[in-house]
């Protein structure tokens, strides 16, 4: 699809940041497009992740260029530090970063995208609503739509539209299970490291998703329910411990409606442990407190299995810095993700062209990277800034892919590296822990 002025029917499969990174800038170019995601999950809002987000320069420059509301998104970090066993500071490394979390993107995200006003922004919204910028933003909200709970089938080329073909999802619709149709001229496949898109228009092997052999236990704590030793280790610190098989950090994020007031923030933290695939305490891990099995992820809300969780703190207390230790046990509802790989297609990919012209992958539906890279965020935020200058003609469809398709093989080849020497490697009395560290 080459450069138009015409006002075009756009369609982005996946309704998280990845699609909300990409439907944002295309609303808001001179021609007006029309823009509906279809987000599969069945309620309006997805439910917040309880992540923190390393957001490097790429969320940062769509953060300053799209959000027109100018929240403060990020709890600054201005260090890097390493701890030994005994919680003494090993290595430190001035390195300023923005931490933030996905709750407060993804709100940030909606509320640019189609005016859906939570808490984070209504402060903002009230002081600019009856601005003309408050104007030309209702302008593009009224081209803006956001289903829920259109879990799509297939994709066909019909005269010279495609034809997107949804089922109905939600849970106590009258309509659940029914099927449905959108006619558009783009579609924006940004469905996510389980594609089902990309396994339909690329058909190929390395779409699978892998398991890497360890997973991540994830949380939060309040800030203030932390000691003082402790709140010095993390706020505004980005700070790891390495031992081997394992490796944890953590770092202060947003709190409650992405306040960043010091005493509102939380501390985030992620912790991987190595659990062999066919071994009886991996599926311990992923099968929650009701006795269900969980392929990927174990959500919050307090699902974790409590043997499970009081196996792993206990874990903590024998392994980890006293620091780290005070955080895992004082978290009251940690979730737990499997690490796997997602592998970029290789360079030359059509995947700006896909479907005779009129489909793009884009984020973790074109590759899903392990989490020691920080930059699976960035990657939505870069492949959606690069896609909104192929639509404006500042660069080819075929710069596009080249640009994509190198920085998700590079960042997914760092992840593998990177997880390959936190979790399996034998660890070096020579090694610097720092140096190994990603940068974005």
């Amino acid at each position: 699809m080459s450069s138009t002025s015409k006002s075009l029917d756009i369609a982005i499969i996946g309704g998280s940041l990845g699609g909300l990174f990409a439907a944002t800038p295309l609303l808001r170019m001179p021609q007006k497009h029309r823009v509906t995601i279809l987000e599969r999950s069945g309620t309006p809002l997805l439910h917040d992740q309880g992540a923190g987000v390393v957001a490097g320069g790429n969320v940062q420059k769509w953060v300053e260029q799209f959000d027109v509301f100018g929240k403060e998104a990020k709890v600054t970090s201005k260090a890097r530090t390493y701890l030994n066993r005994e919680g003494e500071t090993v290595e430190k490394e001035e390195f300023t970063q923005w931490m933030t979390s996905w709750d407060l993107l993804y709100h940030l995200g909606r509320a640019n995208f189609d005016g859906q006003l939570s808490e984070h922004v209504a402060s903002q919204w009230a002081q600019m609503k009856d601005s003309p910028e408050g104007e030309r933003v209702r302008d593009a909200w009224g081209r803006a739509k956001y289903e829920y709970g259109r879990s799509v089938e297939s994709l066909k080329v019909v005269n010279d539209k495609v034809e997107v073909t949804w089922r109905d999802t939600r849970e106590g619709s009258p309509n659940k299970g029914e099927q449905g149709t959108l006619i558009v001229d783009f579609v924006v496949c940004a469905d996510g490291p389980s594609s089902g898109m990309r396994k339909m228009l690329l058909r190929d092997h390395a779409a699978q998703r892998k398991y890497a052999g360890y997973v991540a236990f994830r949380g939060t704590v309040l800030e203030t329910e932390l000691e003082t030793a402790a709140q010095d280790v993390f706020v505004e610190k980005f700070t790891f411990f390495h031992t081997q098989g394992t490796q944890i950090l953590g770092y202060a994020i947003p709190g409650a409606n992405g306040s960043v007031e010091p005493g509102k923030r939380l501390v985030n933290w992620v912790w991987y442990w190595n659990f062999p695939e066919d071994s009886e305490e991996f599926k311990e891990v992923l099968t929650d407190s009701k006795g269900n099995r969980h392929r990927y992820t174990l959500p919050t809300g307090g699902y974790i299995g409590e043997e499970v969780w009081r196996r792993q703190k206990q874990r903590a207390e024998e392994v980890l810095p006293p620091q780290f230790a005070e955080l895992v046990k004082k978290t009251k509802k940690p979730f737990v993700q499997a690490i796997t790989d997602v592998t970029a297609p290789e360079q030359g990919a059509p995947v700006g062209r896909l479907l005779e012209g009129k489909a793009a992958l884009l984020g973790d539906a074109l590759a899903g990277f392990r989490p020691h890279t920080a930059a699976s965020t960035s990657q939505a935020a870069f492949d959606a800034l690069m896609l909104e200058r192929a639509f404006a003609g500042e660069i080819t469809w075929s710069q596009y892919e080249d640009n994509v398709l190198q920085y998700a093989n590079t960042w997914q080849r760092k992840g593998v590296m990177l997880g390959t020497c936190s979790q399996f490697e034998k660890i070096s009395t020579h090694s610097t822990p720092l140096s190994m560290m990603a940068r974005d």
